[in-house]
């Protein structure tokens, strides 16, 4: 009976666990670029009450019987699969096509995100909404006549260049004094082989994991990352259909997880009241 007990509790705490990701899933419905989170539960170890044994010429064999020991989580995964894609008519906003992740500076640090609203600042770096560097390559006006630089870093859009616009390669462009289509930038992604191991960070943005791959560059539309819809932002892949489903299934389980132990605490009462 106290395992019956115990297998309640170990149930209760998953099925809370399972809740908490739930809520975030639905919290985050309309966060872009939000990738939707997942609980797996696997059962606990098991007690072995009598082994098993093969059959012999004088009797045949036994299955071995065990008693389960509760639940446990297995995993919370990510689930990085595409959202819908949204229309705004901003010509800084843009959505991946493929499996690729914009690439930010945060103070010093590499971090990557699906959300793609971006801006230029008052220096006209391009950043993202909370101001990080978006990482790619800039026209070097240093050099004569100038070219594009080959060093990953800030992308800074010279003020003497005009009607800027961005194509779905990530290259930018701009009209300079003489009336010329020039390239004044590029836009570059990463790609992961395990996207799955991604650590999350917080302002819908992931560090490299442990499991996740070493990140490989690119520009949209190589090494898988996929073209850009430019005017456009990936929104959340959130099911709410699937989250309140899973709500429901969740709060059943954590009742009759509370079930199990009021029903053996019940017993036990029983057996105290036997000694009266």
């Amino acid at each position: 009976m106290m395992r019956a007990l115990y297998s309640g509790v170990s149930g209760l705490k998953n099925h809370q666990t399972r809740m908490d990701v739930i809520g975030n899933n639905i919290a985050n419905v309309n966060t872009v670029g939000y990738k939707t989170s997942r609980v797996v539960f696997q059962d606990l170890y098991s007690q072995t009450l009598n082994s098993g044994t093969g059959s012999t010429a004088a009797v045949g064999g036994s299955n071995a019987m065990q008693v389960g020991l509760g639940a446990s989580i297995a995993s919370i995964d990510v689930l990085h699969t595409r959202g819908g894609t949204q229309y705004t008519g901003s010509q800084l906003d843009f959505a991946i096509e493929g499996d690729g992740y914009f690439i930010l500076d945060v103070n010093g640090s590499e971090y990557y995100t699906r959300s793609g609203n971006f801006k230029l600042d008052d220096d006209n770096n391009l950043v993202n909404s909370q101001g990080y560097f978006v990482q790619g390559y800039s026209l070097d006006m240093t050099a004569t006549p100038p070219v594009m630089g080959t060093t990953l870093g800030s992308i800074n859009i010279d003020p003497g260049f005009k009607n800027i616009t961005v194509d779905n390669n990530g290259a930018i462009w701009g009209i300079d004094a003489a009336d010329t289509k020039v390239q004044v930038g590029q836009i570059r992604m990463a790609t992961f082989s395990n996207p799955s191991g991604l650590v999350k960070v917080g302002q819908s943005m992931y560090s490299e994991g442990a499991n996740s791959g070493a990140a490989v560059y690119g520009n949209p539309g190589e090494n898988g990352g996929g073209l850009l819809s430019v005017s456009s932002l990936e929104m959340s892949n959130v099911d709410l259909a699937q989250e309140f489903s899973d709500m429901i299934v969740t709060q059943r389980g954590f009742q009759a997880c509370s079930r199990i132990i009021t029903t053996t605490d019940q017993i036990l009462e029983e057996l105290v009241n036997m000694k009266r």
